[in-house]
């Protein structure tokens, strides 16, 4: 692939779309593969050329394919981006028709910026050629990884159109990504819509990769109540157990963190705890991304990792939580919190282990009642032992609402015997397992 011509190439796509084989296709247009570095295929004008070899719509697919490899290859930004500013419903269209659609460019745009908008618009152009094609292949799916190579591309360079537009102070976070989600379910309807074809022949194959693709980029935006519906349309697919592992274990990591957003914590246990089992050992990086919410849910749930886990990988932030948690240590869960913000920030759980403290308390005042051994407590003891915890500003009314929410919660069974200021508890398990009440 390093040193064909335009010729052997184009020679090589006319074949494969003649054998209908996916996979080497999806090759020929990815971003991923040895062939866009070759020089001889970076041309500035390939439409010729693809239409004297290839059959309509491919030429108009090809051709946006090769222009975009020569926009990456000279940096000519600009221009590149003057070229492929058209409509997305109407690839190629005249020169005039083209350049009107720029008058709005403006000399102090950043190059690079300009440079990523137009791959971005390149990509829109293959995806929206690739459409005509995918529709018009009748009950087949022998496309679905030209699919799946040119959709990721397309996220890949919205992602990062968005970062460098960002940086520059032009445009909102998030545009870009958003403008290729609505090509995303234009590959999703197709996929969604096809029930005429035979099981083994149906594009529905194709919805589980698009999803996740839509989920990553709703994530990214944080819009996830866009996720709803296409969570709705995997779980009422008759394909949701026969999906790839690796497809699905992506599927189960996104739904189980937005689960875990719904405060719907059971639900995010099973889902991450089915992506982490079924990762593999190898993707560590991966498994560690999954523990990073799992370990939450897990600890919300009365279930704490080991220190061994941690270690194994690099999770130590948690340590000093988990630790805090266990004793009702409310300081030291707020010194935990407190030096690992950022990290605890950056991957979006703060807020989650916060909830953490209404734990720490019951676990504190479960300590108190195991000091004084009687099924009436007194408030001040408690009191006394958030004090102790150096919690700012309590008084006895900051105790009666504390402990009025650990019995509403489920996590003390007892009342508030306020004549006598005192906390009757059961006799019999006065302190719930946490995973019987969550």
């Amino acid at each position: 692939m390093a040193h064909i011509t335009i010729n052997q190439y184009l020679q090589q796509v006319a074949e494969v779309i003649e054998a209908k084989n996916g996979n080497f296709c999806s090759e020929l247009v990815s971003f991923r593969h040895a062939h866009i570095a070759n020089p001889r295929l970076q041309l500035s004008s390939p439409e010729d050329k693809c239409q004297q070899m290839l059959e309509p719509p491919y030429d108009e697919m090809f051709a946006a394919h090769l222009r975009c490899t020569y926009a990456v290859a000279n940096h000519d930004f600009v221009e590149a981006y003057k070229c492929q500013t058209v409509v997305v419903q109407y690839p190629f269209l005249s020169d005039r028709s083209i350049y009107q659609g720029c008058d709005f460019l403006s000399d102090s745009e950043s190059s690079i910026s300009i440079f990523l908008s137009s791959v971005l618009n390149f990509s829109l152009t293959i995806v929206t050629s690739f459409l005509k094609i995918f529709q018009a292949h009748k009950e087949e799916n022998w496309a679905l990884p030209i699919m799946y190579a040119i959709t990721l591309d397309l996220r890949n360079f919205a992602n990062s159109a968005d970062q460098q537009l960002t940086k520059k102070g032009k445009g909102k976070i998030g545009d870009m990504l958003e403008k290729s989600a609505e090509l995303l379910m234009s590959c999703f309807r197709v996929c969604a819509s096809d029930t005429r074809a035979a099981f083994e022949d149906s594009k529905k194959w194709g919805m589980l990769f698009l999803v996740n693709q839509l989920f990553k980029i709703y994530f990214k935006i944080s819009k996830l109540h866009l996720c709803k519906p296409l969570i709705r349309a995997i779980e009422s697919s008759n394909f949701k157990e026969d999906y790839s592992i690796s497809q699905r274990v992506t599927y189960k990591y996104y739904v189980g963190r937005k689960a875990m957003f719904d405060s719907e914590f059971k639900k995010a246990e099973e889902y991450l705890s089915f992506a982490f089992r079924n990762c593999l050992r190898s993707c560590q990086k991966n498994k560690r991304m999954i523990l990073i919410y799992l370990l939450p849910v897990k600890m919300l749930l009365g279930h704490m990792p080991t220190i061994q886990l941690l270690k194994k990988y690099d999770l130590m932030q948690f340590a000093e939580v988990t630790k805090a948690v266990q004793e009702g240590n409310l300081l030291l869960l707020t010194e935990a919190l407190t030096k690992h913000e950022t990290f605890f920030i950056r991957c979006g759980i703060f807020l989650i282990l916060e909830k953490l403290k209404i734990i720490t308390y019951r676990n504190l005042f479960k300590k108190v009642y195991l000091l004084l051994r009687t099924h009436q407590l007194s408030l001040d003891a408690f009191l006394v032992a958030l004090k102790f915890m150096q919690v700012e500003d309590v008084d006895i009314d900051e105790v009666n609402c504390i402990i009025a929410n650990l019995i509403y919660m489920g996590h003390i069974k007892g009342y508030i015997s306020h004549q006598h200021q005192k906390l009757v508890v059961s006799r019999q398990n006065p302190f719930p397992p946490l995973s019987t009440i969550i």
